[in-house]
């Protein structure tokens, strides 16, 4: 294993950097070439990549985003699309590629595999934490914490003006991040795509709530759970009550990772490469109950909707 790609794709997650980092200083540990791909598969079409050294990632760790930069490329599913990836791959003359991203980017790298010959590895970074195999994926951390961040202040002028906020987070059709940001932020209500809601249920409990002497409602929407401007009007219009909305959107992606999201992002990019040099390949690498655990990269999907909550009864755990 004498030339390593490495290729960053879909939706861009906090620690993904500090994965970048730990591909490339494990590569040159073992005496191997490390080419990065900018702008994810666009940039495999396009030929867009450079030699990266240990010099490279220095001072990245704490970076949000990635250095590498990353574009959809929707076209690679078509034989006009993959005409330029197969000129770019013999250009480059890899002997192997680790892609850090989700179910699309694994998706890409079993193509790859599979028409091409070159080995992949994959490592889970999203921040919905919905890619089966690994207990958390990088970036979930880091998007927790921002939006729970967010819903601490937002409590403070809920309180301020006994309103009722309702705060849409993201997730897509997975309800983890929402789940969870409920838990730790003590709101009053969740709504989420795995768990058919009835808003008149969540008024009785607000009115509830307020009756027993609280100061405010908040209330936190997945955003695969229905849109959150009109959970808004449903509730103001039948509370007659003060409600504002509040869609956190793309800033949980963004910011410095949390140190549980850079070091998982360090350890998956070391056992990447380290996968890769030991011959393995066509794999997800991640960690469950703090082991590294290896799974198929073919056909990995998303995480069933259904596990979510599959250990607690969520109600309870609200404030």
């Amino acid at each position: 294993m004498k030339r390593i790609g490495v290729l960053t794709g879909g939706g861009d997650a906090a620690g993904m950097n500090p994965a970048v980092r730990a591909v490339v200083r494990t590569a040159w540990s073992h005496g191997a070439e490390v080419i990065g791909i900018r702008q994810g598969w666009r940039g495999l079409a396009e030929g867009s990549f450079e030699k990266m050294t240990p010099g490279s990632v220095s001072g990245i760790i704490d970076k949000g985003g990635t250095i590498l930069r990353t574009f959809r490329y929707p076209e690679f599913a078509t034989p006009e699309g993959t005409e330029p990836v197969a000129k770019t791959l013999q250009k480059m003359k890899l002997d192997g590629l680790v892609v850090i991203g989700g179910d699309g980017s694994f998706r890409g790298a079993t193509k790859l595999q599979k028409e091409f010959g070159l080995p992949c590895v994959g490592v889970p970074a999203t921040i919905d934490n919905d890619i089966p195999g690994t207990d958390m994926s990088i970036g979930f951390d880091t998007a927790l914490n921002i939006a729970i961040d967010a819903v601490d202040k937002i409590r403070d002028t809920a309180t301020s003006h006994g309103r009722i906020f309702v705060i849409e987070v993201m997730g897509r059709e997975y309800g983890l991040l929402a789940a969870q940001t409920a838990i730790a932020s003590g709101a009053e209500e969740v709504l989420l795509p795995e768990i058919p809601y009835n808003l008149d249920e969540v008024c009785r409990r607000i009115t509830a709530g307020y009756d027993r002497g609280k100061h405010h409602a908040i209330i936190i929407v997945a955003e695969g759970a229905g849109k959150a401007s009109y959970v808004t009007f449903e509730i103001k219009e039948r509370l007659q009550r003060d409600v504002r909305m509040a869609v956190l959107g793309h800033i949980q992606r963004g910011g410095s990772p949390t140190g549980y999201d850079r070091i998982l992002a360090s350890r998956l990019g070391n056992q990447a490469v380290e996968l890769l040099v030991a011959g393995q390949s066509g794999v997800m690498v991640g960690v469950v109950a703090n082991k590294y655990k290896t799974s198929p990269l073919e056909k990995k999907g998303r995480m069933p909707a259904t596990a979510v909550l599959r250990d607690a009864r969520l109600q309870e755990l609200l404030a």
